[in-house]
């Protein structure tokens, strides 16, 4: 293939090529979000903003390690969805990724939640991926890119998951809707479900232990999926080599959803 200047010598870039100046993580001072927020810092990201809700000590120590790496830490704490953080991220000024990680819910039978845990799940796990659109996608630039994190709930049935699993559903659908309205001013929107990953959020589910034994068993490529295999998803979905994906969730478990 002949040179030409779109494609040069037909030799890509990296796929961190793209110089990314500044990134918001909500849910990024522990578990999958903080493996996001340093990968990106040790890309080269000018700016890391890291959003929780209470941890303060978490965020701190995140907040160090981000410094460390060479990047400026942004702290923002409260709930995402409130006026006044949703003002904060606004003031952040232009983002070039912004990844929604945080999620919450209560892990209870279907039949034994009440309407206001409905309410504060698919708030914090959903809802929050649109308002913090209207806010950040208004100063983002064409070649940035969103990325919702979502689970294997959303389209399998997992003990005591029913709200968090149909609000994930809700999630992976918001995406697929950004993705096609953003689109055309080259924001793309992508989501990644990860599999079970051993963090503090498994500490609210009864059966964690045998959940961590069952899926080790039975997923093929014989481990875990750690925080930084979900990293790894977001950056290559946020990177030039990922420009003809949109709307997609990508799955990232191991082979574990694919046995029957």
């Amino acid at each position: 293939m002949g040179d030409d200047p779109e494609h040069g010598s037909g030799v890509r870039p990296p796929a961190s090529a793209r110089l990314i100046h500044s990134i918001l993580v909500t849910g990024g001072s522990r578990g999958i979000g903080k493996a996001i927020a340093l990968r990106f810092a040790a890309r080269g990201t000018k700016r890391v903003a890291i959003g929780y809700l209470r941890n303060d000590r978490a965020a701190e120590e995140t907040a160090e390690e981000l410094r460390a790496a060479g990047t400026e830490p942004v702290l923002v704490r409260g709930n995402v969805t409130s006026e006044r953080v949703l003002a904060q991220v606004e003031a952040l000024g232009p983002l070039d990724v912004l990844v929604h990680n945080a999620a919450t819910g209560v892990i209870r039978p279907a039949l034994e939640t009440e309407p206001k845990h409905w309410e504060w799940t698919f708030t914090a796990n959903a809802r929050a991926l649109l308002d913090l659109a209207r806010v950040a996608v208004p100063q983002m630039q064409a070649g940035s890119s969103i990325v919702g994190i979502s689970s294997l709930g959303a389209q399998r049935v997992l003990a005591n998951y029913a709200l968090v699993g149909t609000s994930k559903a809700a999630l992976e659908s918001l995406v697929r809707y950004l993705a096609v309205e953003l689109a055309p001013s080259g924001i793309r929107v992508n989501g990644v479900s990860a599999g079970v990953v051993e963090t503090d959020a498994l500490n609210h589910f009864p059966n964690r232990e045998e959940m961590l034994e069952h899926s080790t068993k039975r997923t093929p490529v014989g481990r875990l999926v750690e925080p930084e295999d979900v990293a790894d998803a977001v950056e290559f979905l946020c990177s030039p080599a990922a420009k003809m994906v949109c709307g997609q969730t990508l799955i990232v478990d191991g082979g574990f959803s694919l046995l029957a």
